[in-house]
């Protein structure tokens, strides 16, 4: 097996094959659950550990999972995984649990979950699966929270509301009040705010890869023409 490149995995699942944005998978649980940065960042956390549990047992056990069996036994490890996170999220952070609803147990069918095992986990070691994993759910994780932070600041013009939620309710000070007496705008907290909002985030990515594009380009130019004005 060859070296795995942990810098190429990180850059994958942080940015260039980002789940959220690139690979566009996911987008139910990225649509529904979003209308605030908590929400974003409780079902962010939830599917980093699936991610990185199910993806690592998938790569310690594919020497034995014969391919006859394999998505039946890629789906058993996954689902345990949700299950355990799901029993721990009712037992500790129940108002969570019960706004996330059905999305927490829904996390089985995530095409990302899935589409690891079957691209990365089954055909590598432990310890790569494991980043490639952790990658994955933080990128994936990032545009949670970065789509629930847009909504939440144009529906509500705050941040962290709720944060008492996840964090106790020491945490209710955390609540950010970033324009007083806002009257509030509805359609970002509605579903069509969402599709607005992931548009904003893609077109954000989309314009900063071509200025990464055009700067490589102009940079490869001026490298080619140095030797002739030297």
């Amino acid at each position: 097996m060859a070296d795995v490149d942990y810098r190429k995995i990180t850059s994958n699942g942080l940015w260039t094959n980002n789940p959220g944005l690139v690979q566009l998978l996911g987008l139910c649980p990225l649509m529904a659950v979003t209308n605030n940065t908590i929400n974003g960042l409780g079902l962010g956390i939830a599917t980093i550990l699936t991610l990185v549990f199910s993806s690592t047992g998938i790569s310690i056990f594919r020497k034995m999972i014969s391919d006859e069996i394999r998505l039946p036994v890629f789906v058993l490890i996954i689902a345990a995984t949700v299950t355990a996170i799901e029993l721990i999220m009712h037992a500790y952070f129940f108002e969570l649990y019960h706004i996330l609803g059905i999305f927490i147990p829904l996390i089985v069918t995530n095409c990302i979950i899935i589409g690891r095992a079957e691209a990365f986990a089954v055909k590598n070691s432990p310890p790569a699966a494991f980043w490639d994993a952790l990658m994955m759910g933080i990128g994936f994780a990032l545009v949670l929270i970065a789509l629930g932070a847009m909504r939440e600041l144009f529906a509500q013009g705050t941040l962290l509301d709720q944060a008492h939620l996840m964090f106790g309710e020491s945490a209710s000070g955390l609540t950010i009040h970033l324009i007083d007496d806002y009257k509030g705008f509805l359609l970002a907290a509605l579903p069509p705010g969402a599709f607005i909002g992931l548009g904003l985030l893609l077109a954000i990515k989309n314009w900063i890869d071509l200025r990464y594009a055009e700067k490589a380009k102009q940079k490869k130019i001026q490298s080619n023409l140095s030797p002739q004005n030297a």
